[in-house]
């Protein structure tokens, strides 16, 4: 039997794929992890343990006592927390990711999973359908680490055999989950002042196109991935994926027909330089090729379904 690890398991990403993993393997299967004990709650469907990354015998212990057989590492502190606790930031993303590496290789673990993202380009990286393989020279301490990350999953699949998975992904966009310290962010929160009927603040230019995924697609991406074959993931620092790309006042244009009153402005603040650095789409013909990756959402069906949803889950905010 498989015994999944889930770390950050409480996180936007996080939450839903170990839902999707516990459908999948069974709840018996499935060990959520946090930081927080306040995050049990939502986790009534499997196991959840209370785990700092950061401790790493605890982390050890845990992966030992429990003969876990794969680890999907989801913990980090993201790109516009980042910038406020830039030294925190480098040494709990970096190190944590070590010590899963480390465990896989002594344990000798199945798999792991670890994302990446749109990040790790930088202001010289080709912003037009940014390939797979360009210049990458981040200038954000979230995209340093997740670029230093790939290449130590790399490492560690070249010289130790360890299968480690990874996708950069786009902005995730999801209503199950609150905006949580990403420069994307926007993209979830303007969803809810719709709902709740307050106008937006913007912390981005009108036309600041990025690279955006909703969140059922980042989930099949994911488990797609590695579901795989073994000798399909050709790669193995981090495969690009993409689904869609609009600006902000293109995502307020896709609210206007559900919420005509809806009212934005446009305030940028430091989170616009971190945009700026990131491309506007991506390639991710490799991610096509090697898995058969494929989206399902646009804007507009992403929009629909956000709205129709967003009030049962977050009733406070209807």
């Amino acid at each position: 039997m498989e015994k999944i690890l889930v770390i950050g398991a409480a996180g936007q990403l996080g939450s839903e794929l170990t839902k999707s993993l516990t459908d999948l393997f069974g709840s018996e299967s499935v060990i959520a992890t946090d930081l927080q004990e306040s995050a049990r709650s939502k986790f009534d469907y499997c196991r959840f343990e209370v785990l700092d990354v950061m401790n790493k015998e605890a982390l050890r212990n845990l992966v030992k006592n429990e003969k876990v057989s794969q680890i999907y590492h989801l913990a980090a502190v993201l790109s516009a927390t980042g910038e406020k606790k830039p030294i925190f930031a480098w040494h709990l993303n970096m190190e944590s990711l070590l010590f899963v590496l480390e465990l896989a290789n002594e344990f000798k673990l199945d798999k792991v999973y670890w994302p990446s993202s749109i990040a790790v380009f930088g202001p010289n990286t080709p912003k037009i359908n940014t390939p797979q393989y360009c210049v990458k020279e981040p200038n954000t301490v979230y995209g340093i680490s997740k670029q230093a990350g790939e290449r130590w999953c790399e490492y560690y699949f070249q010289k130790f055999n360890v299968d480690v998975r990874s996708l950069r992904y786009p902005g995730l966009i999801g209503y199950k989950s609150l905006p949580g310290g990403g420069t994307t962010d926007y993209a979830v929160d303007i969803y809810h002042k719709a709902i709740a009927g307050t106008d937006f603040n913007c912390f981005l230019k009108s036309d600041t196109s990025l690279p955006m995924m909703y969140m059922p697609d980042a989930i099949k991406a994911t488990m797609d991935l590695m579901n795989a074959p073994r000798e399909s993931v050709k790669i193995r620092s981090s495969y690009n994926l993409a689904a869609m790309s609009f600006t902000p006042e293109e995502i307020y244009q896709s609210i206007l027909p559900f919420f005509p009153d809806f009212k934005i402005a446009y305030n940028p603040d430091f989170r616009q330089a971190i945009a700026d650095s990131w491309p506007d789409s991506i390639d991710d013909s490799f991610a096509r090729k090697d898995w058969g990756w494929s989206p399902d959402y646009d804007l507009n069906a992403m929009t629909s379904d956000i709205l129709k949803n967003l009030p049962d889950f977050f009733p406070s905010k209807n």
